[in-house]
């Protein structure tokens, strides 16, 4: 093909003509994309906790005498994002962390303020307090899934963003054997984690139903039941220009009808109206996992862990630009964020 439109072009060099196709790259799509001040503000503050999380959990690793030495963070500090060195970032932390000098070793170490050790005990009592609610994560997360079964290892991803304690293999999966079993993968070292009793659809109702429920109970309420039945709470970023055209693509596409995340969906059909409904649960899968974290945040590469099992390739790609802030994605350098409508 490629020859013979050579040779067609140096037969009739008068018909010459240059087409450039433009092509949109992910970085150029990224600083299109409308900023909301607040959430970036936001995330700007939050890569700072990140770090201090990392830090504590290496101090506690050790329950016995739990401190660190300074040279050993100094080895770390690339690798946890301490731009300035770790004595450095400990210094803007008085609060949290204390650093006194070891005789017997002859070298600073760190360890956590008595405060902030009260703080993360009071978080492992409400940790254990929660088990009942844990494991009811655990079951919705499962029952997304086609095929009721997820990667441990994707578990492990997400164990904080769900509020899990960190022996949750012991405390919450062997503890409730009659609901979850651990099975072997086809991959060496790997587990899945398999939900045994299996639930009826209509006994686990999405979060956005209960919205839906509260709007149409309100006494001013004036919005059409027959509307909001398929509907998510949404908004827009401040300053993002909306054209006629996007307004009437939004509210088409919340009337339109979908199956529910926990419900099993049919045979897909490749036409527009098959595309824009696998689209639209995706959105609801991904707004029902927001719902059951603690923030109702997580990272977008931590939730991709269960694209495979819970939906598609297709459909995960599909839902970013259908769903106008009821999802909405935040970057912090190279991580990207997405938040729940129910934490604006």
């Amino acid at each position: 093909m490629v020859t013979q439109l050579v040779k067609f072009l140096m037969k009739h060099p008068h018909h010459l003509l240059v087409v450039v196709r433009s092509k949109t790259t992910s970085s150029q799509y990224v600083a299109s994309r409308t900023r909301d001040p607040t959430f970036e503000k936001l995330m700007d503050k939050y890569k700072n906790l990140l770090k201090v999380i990392a830090v504590q959990d290496l101090i506690l690793a050790n329950p016995k005498n739990p401190s660190v030495s300074l040279e050993f963070l100094s080895r770390l500090s690339q690798k946890l994002h301490l731009n300035r060195g770790a004595a450095s970032f400990l210094r803007k932390f008085p609060h949290i962390f204390h650093i006194f000098y070891e005789p017997t070793k002859s070298q600073p170490f760190c360890r956590l303020t008595d405060s902030t050790m009260d703080i993360f005990h009071q978080e492992s009592e409400a940790i254990n307090a929660s088990l009942p609610l844990v494991v009811d994560r655990l079951v919705r997360i499962l029952s997304m899934s086609t095929s009721n079964m997820v990667p441990l290892r994707a578990i492990f991803k997400v164990w904080r963003e769900l509020g899990l304690p960190d022996d949750f293999e012991d405390s919450v999966i062997s503890r409730n054997s009659h609901l979850f079993q651990l099975c072997d993968a086809h991959e060496p070292n790997t587990h899945i984690l398999k939900l045994v009793d299996l639930l009826p659809s209509n006994n686990l109702t999405a979060a956005v139903e209960n919205w839906r429920v509260m709007e149409c109970c309100k006494e001013d309420s004036s919005v059409d039941r027959t509307v909001i039945r398929f509907s998510f709470k949404h908004g827009y970023p401040p300053g993002m220009r909306l054209s006629q055209n996007f307004k009437a693509k939004v509210k088409e596409w919340q009337r339109f009808p979908y199956v529910g995340p926990y419900e099993r969906m049919g045979e897909k059909k490749r036409t527009k109206a098959g595309i824009m409904a696998s689209e639209k649960r995706a959105v609801s899968i991904v707004h029902e996992f927001l719902s059951l974290t603690v923030e109702k945040m997580v990272e977008v590469e931590k939730i991709s862990h269960f694209r495979k099992l819970v939906w598609n390739r297709f459909e995960y790609k599909g839902f970013v630009p259908r769903s106008p802030r009821n999802i909405l994605f935040v970057n912090q350098g190279k991580t990207t964020y997405c938040f729940s409508e129910r934490s604006l």
